[in-house]
């Protein structure tokens, strides 16, 4: 198995850096601070492969080669592009992994000094940027534009595009047109932020899931943190929660996170629920408290007390008299639960435990002790009533996580049957919580390798919005035009909000085996606000060894646990003086 980056690709990207961008000073004081300050940096990549082409197309490999972004008069080393009244010419361009950002056009010099007309089409799969926009498999332009027709200039440079890409088809429109092109790079932007975090095992696959589940995070910290690069550009709270447990096991702190937390909390003034979904509020409390608890920012903090507190009496309104929730708004836990209404009441009643219990224990540490009672109290009441799950692994996750089932009879009865069979890309990271809660560390590493690792062998360097091991079947890989006979696990495949090539494959939920491999496998878990102590308890399971570092507000903490011939773990602990570890 390849890595994620290679080691020189990374030295370029992260060791760059740049100083925050003022204007010059010939405008004034008061334009120079209404400016919006950009968080990301640009690096320009060329192409790793030519996967496609057609029509008279020559020299194409030179595109592959890095170049400087200038158009010159040389007329050398261009790629020829000629169509005629018979077909236009084209070609398909592989940039090697799932980026975001857009597109670098460097022309040559033609014989009339005309533009000439281009479609261009960006893919997340190979499939996708080969696809029209058509009702039959979906493919959009929501969110982001990923088809385009536009002029491009003679002798000089054009960039377009703003989406989530591994791929780009380009195709000559004009008749009986000659295109030359210098360069075709792709304008990768992302933020320029260290790997603080790093996980590394005697299974290669389960370390490039956990780099795979980091970089996909990394690509929506953009302006904000969104939810999917392609698509779903958008502050989705909910959705944040297993972005923000990525964030804290490989970035550390970030202000995209607050950025984020306060946005949608701006947005939303109650009695609305964030994002019209009741559990979204709830996902909202569990960050703070999660989000306090790694940094111990007490002022933060009390800048949500006035939100907090009447969304927690909201809440505790939702208790009907026999004790089980009754929310309204969009009564939601993920899609592929979404008709289970068992399952999702299941989910609802014991996402309140969590985060009327979450918040109580935040308003002690603000003062206010009076509403932290009147949380437990509505707790006290939520646990007298227990639904069924009804065989929904999302229900069963959430019920073992909040105490009101036993986590040992919901992963046996529940979680663990059929194996990754029923696993979703958002809600498998607290069901692989229940399962660590139910001591079955072996059972979830093996769904991990099943699941995620699925993705992996059709070609994904980023983790998925859905995925479902009954699609593997006779799939193509996302990296290659779809042989015939074969599946397009991408055109063919999705449901809900996201059929066929309207799904995103780099959704930053799918993200959970990253924080859960650092939480549980080297077994790092905060144990007081802002990480002064740490309790190491690993759970290697079927590997020889994990060593990994992990970021606090102090400093790097370095861990590498190896099983010894019987079978008990040698343990080497290093970190910041200011954290108390517990092992």
């Amino acid at each position: 198995m390849k890595p994620l980056f290679s080691l020189t690709l990374f030295t370029v990207l992260f060791a760059y850096h740049s100083a925050q961008a003022q204007l010059p000073p010939i405008f004034s004081a008061e334009r120079a601070r209404q400016a919006r300050p950009d968080p990301t940096v640009r690096q320009y990549l060329s192409p790793v492969k030519i996967t496609w082409q057609t029509g008279t197309v020559t020299n194409a490999d030179r595109l592959l080669k890095p170049g400087n972004g200038q158009a010159d008069l040389s007329g050398k080393g261009t790629c020829s592009l000629k169509s005629n009244g018979q077909s236009k010419a084209g070609l398909l361009l592989d940039f090697g992994r799932e980026l975001h950002g857009g597109l670098q056009l460097v022309t040559g010099q033609w014989k009339e000094s005309k533009p000439i007309m281009v479609r261009i089409r960006f893919g997340e799969s190979a499939s996708e940027a080969m696809a029209d926009i058509e009702p039959k498999q979906n493919a959009t332009n929501d969110h982001a534009i990923r088809d385009l027709t536009v002029p491009l200039p003679w002798l000089g440079k054009l960039e377009i595009g703003n989406t989530g890409f591994r791929f780009v088809r380009i195709d000559v429109l004009d008749p009986a047109a000659k295109l030359l092109l210098k360069e075709a790079n792709a304008i990768f932007t992302f933020r320029n932020i260290p790997y603080v975090g790093s996980f590394r095992c005697s299974d290669t696959l389960l370390n490039t899931i956990w780099n795979t589940g980091a970089y996909t995070v990394h690509l929506n910290m953009q302006d904000y943190l969104w939810d999917g690069i392609k698509r779903d550009r958008l502050v989705w709270v909910g959705d944040m929660h297993p972005e923000v447990s990525t964030i804290n096991a490989v970035f550390g702190y970030n202000e995209v996170v607050p950025k984020s937390l306060d946005l949608v909390r701006d947005i939303t003034p109650l009695p609305g629920w964030m994002n019209g979904i009741s559990t979204y509020s709830m996902w909202w409390i569990l960050i703070q408290r999660d989000w306090y608890r790694q940094y111990g920012n007490l002022d933060y903090l009390q800048q949500q007390k006035a939100y907090l507190v009447p969304l927690l009496g909201l809440l505790r309104q939702q208790i009907g008299d026999n004790n089980s929730e009754k929310l309204d708004g969009l009564r939601f836990l993920d899609w592929p639960s979404s008709e289970n209404k068992e399952g999702i009441h299941a989910g609802l009643q014991s996402m309140l435990v969590l985060s009327l219990s979450a918040g109580a224990d935040l308003c002690r540490i603000l003062n206010d002790p009076a509403t932290a009672n009147q949380c437990d109290e509505a707790v006290a009441r939520l646990r007298k009533y227990v639904p069924d799950p009804n065989a929904s692994k999302q229900g069963a996750a959430l019920l073992a996580l909040s105490g009101l089932m036993p986590a040992q009879e919901a992963n046996k009865k529940v979680l663990s049957v059929g194996g990754a069979r029923n696993f979703s890309t958002f809600y498998g990271y607290y069901m692989l919580q229940a399962q660590a809660k139910a001591g079955d560390y072996q059972g979830a590493i093996d769904n991990i390798r099943q699941f995620w690792g699925g993705m992996l062998a059709l070609g994904a360097t980023t983790f998925w919005e859905d995925f479902n091991l009954d699609w593997v079947t006779n799939a193509a890989r996302i990296d290659e035009l779809v042989p015939e006979g074969k599946k397009d696990i991408h055109g063919d495949c999705g449901a809900y909000c996201y059929v066929g090539f309207r799904h995103s494959l780099a959704h930053g939920w799918a993200s959970g085996p990253t924080p859960w491999l650092t939480e549980h496998v080297l077994g790092i878990q905060v144990m007081e606000p802002g990480c002064k102590a740490i309790k190491i308890e690993p759970h290697l399971g079927d590997l020889t060894f994990a060593e990994g570092t992990y970021p606090t507000p102090y400093g790097v903490l370095t861990v590498k646990h190896t099983k010894l011939a019987n079978g008990t773990v040698q343990s080497d602990i290093s970190g910041p003086r200011e954290v108390r570890i517990i092992r």
